[in-house]
C-alpha cells in the first residue's frame, strides 16, 4: 500500500512521526513541493492513502475523480474548506482528521502586530545595513505602544478569546464582533460586546479570527477599511479572504491603514509578482501561523494513528 504525504514543506514529517509503526508493506512517499495540476495527479497515482497538509492543496470533485486508488484522505486539524466531503463520500473516499494545537496562530498573531507596532522589520534591516538610531522623516516612523490603545477582535472563539487576554495583558481595551456572538460570554471575558461599524471605527488594531465561509468572505471590505481610524492596523491569521485584497492593497498606499501584518492570503503559495509583496507597511508570514513543533507533532502522529485504524477497519475522526 502506498501512502503520499503532501505539501511538508519543513520535511518535517518523517521525524514528527513513528511511521514504521505501520503494518510491513506500507510505502510512504514525502512531497516536500507543492504540487498542481498534473505534477500533483501524476504524484498521487496509486496511492491509496493521501495525507493533506492544511488547505495547501484542494481536493476538489475532479480531482478526486482522476485518482480511482484513493481510499483514505487525512487532512491535518478537523475542518479543511479544501475538500469536497460530498464528492470524497460518493467516491467512498473516507476522510479523517487531526487533532489541532491552538496557541500558535493567536500567538502569530501577537508576533505580526508587535512587528507592526514596534516596527521591527524595518529597525532590524537598517541595523543590518550599518544604521543605529535612524532618520525618521515623519512621526509614523516612531514604534507605537499597546497600553491605553483599542483591539477589536473580529470572531470570539477559542483563538479570538487566546488573543484577547493577551491584549488585557497589555493593558488594551478589548472590543469584539462576529455574527453570532455570545455576548454575555464577551462580558464574562472582560471584552465589549459591540457592532462591527463601531469596533472598526474605534479600534487601534483589528485582528480577525473567522472561519471562511460564504458569509465571512470580505467581510473586511472597502467600507470597513475606511471606516477605521487612520493609522490603525490590520492583522490576519485566519483566511486571506475574509479581507477584499484590492481595498487592503488601496488603503495600504493611500496611507489611511497604518499598516497590515498577513500570515494568509487569497492564492497561497503567494505569487512572486503579488502586489502585496512590495506594499508599504506590511509584515508579511508564509501561512505558518500553525507551524509550531507541537502542532506537526499531533498532525503527524494521529495522522499514523488515522491509517492503522482504518487498516484495522475502525477509523476514527471521520470527517465524512
Amino acid at each position: 500500500m502506498r501512502i503520499t504525504v503532501l505539501d511538508d514543506y519543513q520535511r518535517a514529517a518523517r521525524a514528527r512521526a513513528d511511521w514504521t509503526a505501520l503494518p510491513d508493506g506500507v510505502e510512504v512517499e514525502f512531497v516536500h513541493q507543492h504540487l498542481t495540476g498534473a505534477a500533483l495527479r501524476g504524484a498521487l497515482a496509486g496511492s491509496e492513502v493521501v495525507v493533506a497538509m492544511r488547505e495547501r492543496t484542494a481536493f476538489d470533485a475532479e480531482l478526486l475523480a482522476g485518482l480511482p486508488d484513493l481510499r483514505l484522505l487525512v487532512t491535518t486539524a478537523m475542518a479543511n474548506a479544501a475538500i469536497d466531503l460530498d464528492a470524497a463520500r460518493a467516491r467512498g473516499v473516507v476522510v479523517c482528521g487531526t487533532r489541532m494545537v491552538v496557541p500558535g496562530t493567536a500567538e502569530m498573531t501577537w508576533a505580526l502586530l508587535l512587528a507592526l507596532v514596534k516596527q521591527v522589520p524595518r529597525l532590524d534591516a537598517g541595523v543590518r545595513a550599518g544604521a543605529w538610531q535612524q532618520r525618521l522623516e515623519r512621526p509614523s516612523g516612531i514604534g507605537g505602544d499597546l497600553a491605553g490603545k483599542v483591539l477589536g477582535v473580529i470572531g470570539l472563539g477559542k483563538l479570538g478569546q487566546r488573543v484577547a487576554r493577551v491584549a488585557q495583558a497589555f493593558d488594551m481595551e478589548v472590543l469584539a464582533w462576529s455574527q453570532h456572538l455570545d455576548h454575555d460570554l464577551a462580558r464574562q471575558l472582560g471584552v465589549e460586546p459591540t457592532t462591527k461599524d463601531d469596533l472598526l471605527a474605534r479600534a487601534d488594531a483589528v485582528t480577525l479570527h473567522l472561519v471562511l465561509s460564504r458569509r465571512s468572505r470580505g467581510v473586511v471590505g472597502e467600507r470597513e477599511l475606511a471606516l477605521m481610524k487612520p493609522g490603525a492596523l490590520l492583522v490576519n491569521t485566519s483566511r486571506g479572504p475574509l479581507v477584499d485584497e484590492a481595498a487592503l492593497l488601496a488603503a495600504l498606499r493611500s496611507g489611511h491603514l497604518g499598516g497590515a501584518g498577513l500570515d494568509v492570503y487569497d492564492v497561497e503559495p503567494l505569487p512572486e509578482d503579488h502586489p502585496l509583496r512590495t506594499a508599504p507597511r506590511t509584515v508579511l508570514t508564509p501561512h505558518v501561523g500553525y507551524v509550531t513543533e507541537d502542532t506537526y507533532a499531533a498532525f503527524y502522529e494521529d495522522a499514523v494513528e488515522d491509517v492503522a485504524a482504518w487498516l484495522a477497519g475502525s477509523p476514527v475522526r471521520v470527517l465524512t
